[in-house]
């Protein structure tokens, strides 16, 4: 990669390399660590902060191992990190800690589900208490009454915006990032990018956060990251129809507080960066209604709309230093963006700004998402949850 002379003075900010959910998160906490940042991003409304269904599901999800552990400490941090946002914008994010149920067609597939001891096992009649209406073909289930969800969408990215911006958070929108620049000992010593009226530049900068979502392998191509495209459509029912997220295998229904149902989502690995919605896409998540919630089938379609997850071979968030010098990673949270956001913001951004400048305190939950940790050959395409089919 190409150098950029002379060093970069010590109080430079934080170079933070995509607009979306992580990197706002990230340049937030900077800020309020009192570490300046600039938010470098081609265009914020695609990211999948913006396209997500906002599920705070580590159990519903059915994670496990670390990965587990990464969702369980985010999740304890999210209400005070949802409060200092709001204090810091003035503005309301969303979050409901509404539970989520997970239905299944037995008792037995329901008692092998990975996280089955943190949830409570329901009956038929349990899961038409919790879920009045569900379908037929669901005989069990669990519920994690401590999962939850937040309206990314529609106030939470935008509450992160405010707040940045109150902290003295610098935007530069309409900025596509080229190519990071090195000098001896290929440490970083800059970007060069592209801003909206044309032209090339180069920015000095010492250390940069590398939150591109899917696109962070144009980048780093060392980086193990491909698109997941995930379509997605929304409804909108009688105001308290549905209290429960309902986690299906294959489709999920996440009501907000008005009514809207937000239905999510396809998986399609094969896609790339192919934009558009799909006959067959749209097909998946009606079939995915009726079978979790006929009534649903019948209420009217608001929105529908696509995105790309950021993926890795093994499903799991590239975190802490990069292949180089002065770059910190902060992408591949594939399904768990939204749930992972307040503890990636809070270890690296801490990480950042510790006086060595090294990879140490944050080591314990940090160390399992390296980006050069053994990963399998292909891209997993899991089927969520647990992998189970549809009935």
């Amino acid at each position: 990669m190409s150098a950029l002379a002379g060093p970069p003075p010590d109080a430079e900010p934080v170079l933070i390399l995509g607009g979306g959910l992580m990197g706002l998160a990230i340049a937030h906490q900077l800020a309020r660590l009192g570490r300046g940042a600039t938010v470098l991003s081609r265009r914020r409304s695609e990211a999948a902060g913006f396209v997500a269904a906002g599920m705070l599901a580590p159990h519903a999800e059915g994670l496990s191992g670390p990965m587990l552990a990464l969702g369980q400490a985010s999740l304890e941090r999210i209400p005070a990190w949802v409060a200092r946002i709001e204090a810091d914008s003035g503005l309301p994010c969303g979050l409901r800690p509404c539970g989520i149920v997970v239905p299944f067609t037995g008792a037995t597939e329901r008692e092998a589900y990975p996280t089955a001891p943190f949830g409570e096992p329901l009956d038929r009649a349990g899961l038409e208490r919790q879920v009045p209406g569900i379908g037929t073909a669901w005989r069990a289930g669990l519920l994690f009454a401590q999962d939850g969800q937040i309206d990314n969408r529609r106030r939470l990215m935008r509450a992160l915006e405010r707040a940045c911006a109150a902290l003295g958070v610098r935007f530069e929108e309409g900025t596509e990032v080229l190519e990071l620049l090195t000098g001896d000992g290929g440490r970083l010593r800059g970007v060069r990018l592209r801003r909206a009226e044309g032209g090339e530049h180069a920015i000095a900068a010492s250390t940069a956060v590398l939150a591109c979502g899917a696109w962070s392998g144009r980048l780093l191509p060392s980086l193990p990251v491909h698109p997941v495209k995930g379509q997605m459509l929304s409804l909108q029912g009688p105001r308290a129809s549905l209290e429960r997220v309902v986690f299906g295998p294959g489709t999920y229904l996440v009501p907000r507080e008005d009514g809207l149902l937000v239905v999510g989502a396809t998986s399609e690995p094969q896609a790339g960066f192919d934009d558009g919605l799909t006959p067959e896409g749209q097909k998946q998540l009606q079939a995915g209604i009726a079978a979790l919630l006929p009534e649903a089938a019948l209420w009217p379609p608001m929105e529908r709309w696509w995105g790309f997850r950021p993926g890795t071979p093994d499903d799991a968030p590239l975190l802490g230093p990069g292949p180089i010098e002065g770059v910190w990673l902060a992408t591949g949270h594939h399904r768990n963006g939204v749930l992972l956001a307040a503890i990636t913001a809070e270890l690296i951004a801490e990480a950042i700004t510790a006086a060595d400048q090294r990879f140490g305190a944050s080591s314990e939950l940090l160390a399992p998402f390296r980006w050069d940790r053994p990963l399998p050959a292909a891209p997993g395409g899991r089927t969520p949850p647990g992998g189970r089919a549809s009935p």
